[in-house]
């Protein structure tokens, strides 16, 4: 029998992979893993985003019938480069790799990148 795996974020959440490459200041300062800790604000890539903001369904007069939920979706989408709180982060391991699992609420920008015709 063979098996796969996936990751499901849930609710109004985001996997991303932290951006760990920046080690020099822009001024080419070398910084410290001490220092890089208590930064409040970190940075890295949508990996995967939750289905959104779940929303009651008021328009159905028998609230026991069982419907598929309705989501306010998120903002973020996966390759965005997010900036967020760090403080707010759940940090994990997957598959031999580190990820934080951030709430959307948590997200402070975002940096997408779109190709244009020229």
């Amino acid at each position: 029998m063979k098996t796969s795996k996936e990751i499901i974020i849930v609710g109004p959440r985001v996997l991303i992979a932290p951006d760990e490459s920046e080690e020099r200041t822009r001024a080419g300062l070398y910084l410290p893993p001490t220092v890089k800790e208590k930064e409040d604000v970190m940075g890295g890539i949508v990996i995967k985003t939750g289905p959104g903001y779940p929303v009651p369904d008021i328009t159905s007069s028998e609230p026991w019938t069982e419907k598929s939920p309705t989501y306010i979706p998120l903002e973020a989408k996966e390759g965005d480069y997010a900036l967020f709180l760090k403080k707010d982060a759940v940090e994990i391991e997957y598959e031999g790799r580190r990820y934080l699992i951030v709430p959307h609420s948590s997200i402070l920008a975002l940096i997408r990148t779109t190709l244009e015709d020229v």
